[in-house]
């Protein structure tokens, strides 16, 4: 087995807990670091045992030391930046989301494709063995009929927002806002296990964006629901950055309902199957049946080892990483659509 080479863009916390995760991983060494000022690629990248840094993306496109890339820059640029390093041969493992809108994601595989790389999207939920269980569950709950998929946590840049201050991670101009950065964990997941729905209903808080007075890109996105509509289920989405959303994610099924307590980070689950009582006035559990999984406490050492598998081509991670694509353009078509009913627009919907 080879040595996958891997370089970074970004220097912000989920980049430190990237880095954190490779260390973990055979067969991934960590090189190189790259932003738009060498000063802050170095800060970042010395300290954890970087010997290269970058300025130039097409320097480090053009490096032959680094095999791959991972992309944590604003959604805005994932797409450009990741285009670019696959048509180079670089593989590129780009954070969620994967790129602002289907279309530009598309952009992205396509150069993948071309270029004879892997590209994947950093959806740490679902490489976890908590959600390998919660696949492997589906089969016991019966004819599923209902989900509800739910994540929600009072953000610190909120309070930012409301003192006037500027949000990058809530500006539509970079791609982003609340769907993108934490909808997103709910919309994969229902993708990832029941596909791509007949139709999408979507109710969305929005807000007015302070720093921009020009049109469409004056509203932004907070929380919101999203209804999912299949031939045999329905699935429902909820997700917020303004609110702690402290009830669990659920999947229903005649036989049984399974209970997840956190669907951004799928462990401790629970299994209920349906106990027939007969006559009763309320809801009929019972015996709970604790699912457990073994994911390590940085669960993006998951990733990390399934895009190293998907390079190296070892066991089934080739095909999963083509199905995480398929699962990545049909989320950001929901998500697209999502937006284009709630009139949040983002510069690459033109």
């Amino acid at each position: 087995m080879g040595v996958v080479r891997i370089a970074t863009i970004g220097s912000s916390a989920i980049a430190e807990r990237f880095v954190d995760a490779v260390g973990q991983v055979e067969g991934v060494e960590y090189v190189a670091a790259y932003s738009r000022a060498l000063g802050r690629a170095r800060a970042f990248g010395e300290p954890h045992g970087a010997s290269l840094f970058f300025d130039g993306l097409d320097e480090l496109a053009a490096s032959d030391v680094v095999d791959a890339v991972y992309i944590a820059s604003p959604n805005g640029v994932h797409a450009d930046q990741a285009s670019l390093l696959a048509h180079a041969g670089k593989h590129v493992l780009v954070e969620k989301s994967f790129a602002p809108t289907e279309r530009e994601a598309r952009r992205v595989f396509d150069a993948a494709h071309g270029g004879d790389v892997v590209a994947l999207e950093a959806a740490r939920n679902l490489h976890t063995q908590g959600f390998a269980t919660i696949e492997r569950t589906l089969s016991r709950l019966g004819a599923v009929t209902q989900a509800s998929l739910r994540f929600g946590k009072v953000t610190s840049r909120i309070a930012r927002l409301e003192a006037g201050e500027y949000v990058g991670q809530l500006d539509p101009m970079m791609g982003e806002g609340a769907l993108t950065d934490i909808g997103v964990y709910c919309v994969e997941p229902a993708v990832a296990l029941f596909g791509t729905p007949d139709s999408v209903s979507a109710s969305l808080v929005t807000r007015h964006v302070p720093w921009r007075t020009t049109e469409p890109l004056t509203t932004m996105d907070v929380a919101g629901s999203i209804a999912l509509r299949y031939a045999d289920k329905v699935v429902d989405l909820s997700f917020s950055k303004v609110g702690d959303d402290l009830a669990p994610s659920q999947v229903i099924g005649q036989r049984g309902t399974l209970l997840i307590p956190a669907i951004n980070c799928p462990r401790d689950l629970t299994l209920v199957l349906h106990e027939d009582v007969g006559m009763a006035y309320g809801t009929v559990g019972g015996v709970e049946e604790p699912l457990a999984s073994s994911d390590p406490e940085n669960d993006m050492v998951c990733e990390v080892t399934t895009f190293r598998d998907a390079i190296l081509g070892v066991g089934d991670a080739p095909a999963r990483v083509r199905h995480f694509e398929r699962v990545t353009v049909e989320s950001l078509a929901i998500m697209d659509e999502a937006r284009r009913q709630a009139g949040v627009r983002f510069p690459w919907d033109e």
